[in-house]
């Protein structure tokens, strides 16, 4: 039987069983660095991968591939901004990234659906942390895939004042549907950066989630998130910063494929068009809030 949008076939099964066997953070850590490096192959690595996934250069700042020292540089290029123009609606929640609707909808009983089969808590995706996850009961989530030929840099749905930073670390399995289809729970095993902030229509949280390869998780108020030091959870406490970010304003970026889930409350109603399978680009609406 062929795999559906949320049925794993007998091949993902076999796949995420051998998968399960690779070692990811040594694999992660390599490709850290070897996309750091300067010198020779960096331009005839990124003109392959231009070719590969046909990358349309006219939408960044520096369309001259030969400008980007690294493959890294390359990899989380900005855009102009009329490439991405942001909803202009007051009360609407734009998308944070480029990338595919895995899933979206309703938290139900304090859970989140993944797949077929497959569901996880709010409480595990957030880290434990009880009181963070009964912020969003009764509200609304929405997961977002982002493959490797996507643009890479995350930013706000909604205006928002930062309130906490949590790294969580984990697994590094694969995000690709393949692997979301066949392995319980992964969103809540994979390393994670959760970002919590209110917002007009409640708290909202943005869980960007790490995977094999994606070498690197960074905010704009902290830098570098992942690789972190040490296998504990990490709190970033932010309630007296008053730091505040601006709907379409970039909060953070990966290195590589990756997800981010956004947590709401039942004030937001998403789009029609937030469908499992459906592509979006930055700044497009995806839903709007009430007062």
């Amino acid at each position: 039987m062929a795999a559906s949008p949320s049925n794993p076939s007998l091949s993902d099964r076999v796949k995420a069983g051998l998968f399960t066997l690779l070692p990811h953070h040594l694999i992660s850590r390599i490709v850290f660095h070897v996309t750091r490096w300067h010198g020779p192959l960096v331009q005839p690595m990124i003109r392959a991968f231009v070719k590969a996934y046909k990358v349309d250069m006219s939408d960044a700042v520096i369309e001259d591939i030969a400008a980007y020292p690294t493959f890294n540089e390359f990899f989380v290029r900005a855009l102009k901004p009329e490439a991405r123009p942001i909803v202009e609606h007051p009360q609407a929640l734009a998308s944070p990234v480029d990338g595919t609707v895995s899933q979206a909808g309703n938290i139900g009983f304090n859970h989140l659906f993944q797949a077929k089969n497959h569901c996880y808590s709010v409480e595990d995706l957030l880290g434990g942390d009880r009181l963070l996850a009964k912020l969003f009961e009764g509200g609304r989530f929405a997961t977002i895939y982002l493959a490797p030929y996507n643009y890479h840099r995350i930013h706000m749905p909604i205006d928002g004042r930062l309130k906490k930073m949590i790294h969580v670390p984990g697994r590094l399995f694969s995000v690709a549907p393949w692997t979301v289809r066949a392995v319980p729970r992964l969103f809540a095993r994979n390393e994670r950066v959760v970002c919590l902030f209110s917002t007009p229509s409640g708290p909202m949280a943005m869980v960007l989630v790490g995977a094999i390869n994606v070498a690197a998780i960074e905010t704009v108020w902290h830098g570098l998130v992942t690789p972190p030091k040490g296998k504990k959870i990490t709190e970033f406490d932010y309630d007296h910063s008053e730091k505040t970010l601006s709907r379409g304003e970039e909060m953070g970026r990966f290195n590589m494929g990756s997800t981010v889930i956004l947590l709401t409350t039942e004030k937001v109603q998403w789009g029609s068009q937030l469908q499992p399978g459906q592509s979006l680009r930055m700044g497009e609406m995806i839903g709007a809030w009430r007062s």
